[in-house]
């Protein structure tokens, strides 16, 4: 059963939250704090799973409780409520907190947002992941990218096709954005997978408040472990194999939330660069030295890559399913049961024709292909179009297909 507490300063609330959330007993195993301290204290004292607080609190509002559970406590998954009048207070919350609710909850909803946010955690059981992630309160983002999209957003009748094609250009930026709007709190009927929808869900005003009022977005720092010149790299492969979705997307009838998935499937490649940057300089050192792909490295060190880590981190924000699980395991479709050409296949796919593309621009060894796979899902005679396709798309940069 998951531990989860329930955090607000009003008895009243907690009370209602009580009787509203009986049903689930049988699944949660509930605890109620009355106010940020008396939740602090109960947390010293039991191991919880997840914790839901009221955003607006006398004394400790729910962004500083989160604060300090993110740094005590990082493997909680932390939830924060809030009304749609309290939108501009929240937005402190967007460091620390993983999901947004709109109060009052509907009991489903919440089950829904626990469930997503935790059945990766389930599945890779890692304490070194939860607290690698976890404790994490944001994501580096390029620095041309950033202060092109602070200059955007200072001017006053900037369009949303203008933030979109800046937004989409940064990984990081990509994915807290679809982390808030595919939260409960804004309460849409379907999965956002589309950086312009996203911006038009969120809004100009709210992400002026954000990136210039709340400071809650930030450009990368260079530091002698990772270089701005390797996160251009980074960005540059997420970019073309996003690309090369985007082309094979308009061939076959596969959702265009591959596009997504293929753009974020190295987003934990950030979180370890920014978590513990010099063990991934290390990881990426040996991986050069030894001429082998940086997850095997990864693996071989400490049991998981950056694909579970930057899956496990999409989890937790909320992403869909399909985006993470095609992210979670890139390097490895064999572990999805065959389905033909799904999201897994061509995430893992889209990755390997983006590294070939330039290791043959390069002349530096190339990727090698899990053909007898190809050959199982009955694609590996389409591997020579999307060769073309791949090509294009390194030869012809454009602004990603939305």
């Amino acid at each position: 059963m998951k531990r989860i507490l329930f955090v607000d300063d009003e008895i009243s609330i907690l009370e209602g939250l009580k009787r509203m959330l009986r049903p689930m007993r049988n699944e949660w195993d509930m605890s109620f704090a009355p106010g940020g301290e008396a939740a602090l204290s109960m947390l010293e004292a039991t191991p919880f799973d997840v914790i839901v607080t009221d955003m607006r609190m006398p004394g400790m509002d729910g962004a500083t409780l989160l604060e300090i559970v993110r740094e005590k406590y990082p493997s909680l998954l932390r939830i924060i409520l809030s009304g749609y009048t309290e939108l501009q207070a929240s937005l402190r919350a967007v460091p620390v907190a993983h999901q947004f609710l709109l109060k009052p909850c509907d009991p489903e909803m919440l089950r829904a947002g626990i469930a997503r946010a935790t059945s990766l955690g389930e599945v890779l059981d890692s304490k070194m992941l939860t607290s690698l992630v976890g404790a994490l309160r944001d994501l580096p983002s390029l620095p041309r990218v950033f202060s092109e999209l602070k200059a955007a957003l200072a001017q006053p009748n900037v369009s949303i096709d203008r933030i979109s094609q800046i937004v989409e250009q940064d990984v990081a930026l990509s994915a807290k954005l679809l982390q808030l709007v595919n939260s409960a709190f804004f309460g849409l009927a379907r999965d956002v997978t589309n950086i312009k929808t996203a911006v038009s869900c969120l809004g100009i005003t709210v992400l002026h408040d954000l990136v210039l009022t709340l400071e809650v977005f930030r450009s990368f720092t260079e530091n002698e472990f990772v270089s701005v010149e390797y996160l251009e790299e980074f960005h540059r492969h997420a970019q073309l194999s996003a690309r090369i979705a985007a082309g094979i997307v308009q061939k076959t009838n596969i959702s265009p939330a591959v596009v997504l998935a293929a753009l974020l499937h190295d987003v934990g490649k950030l979180v370890i660069a920014e978590r513990t940057p010099s063990h991934f300089a290390r990881a990426l050192e040996q991986a050069h030295d030894e001429g082998r792909p940086l997850f095997e490295i990864e693996e071989r060190l400490i049991h998981i890559s950056h694909a579970e880590v930057g899956a496990y981190l999409l989890s937790l924000w909320g992403l869909p399913y399909a985006v993470v699980e095609a992210v979670a395991h890139h390097h490895h479709p064999r572990r999805v049961p065959a389905n033909g050409l799904d999201m897994v296949l061509l995430v893992y796919l889209t990755n390997l024709l983006a590294h070939e593309r330039v290791a043959l621009d390069h002349g530096l060894p190339a990727p090698v292909f899990d053909m007898e796979l190809l050959e199982q899902a009955g694609i590996a005679g389409k591997l020579p179009e999307w060769r073309k396709i791949a090509e294009v798309a390194y030869l012809s940069p454009a602004q990603l297909v939305n």
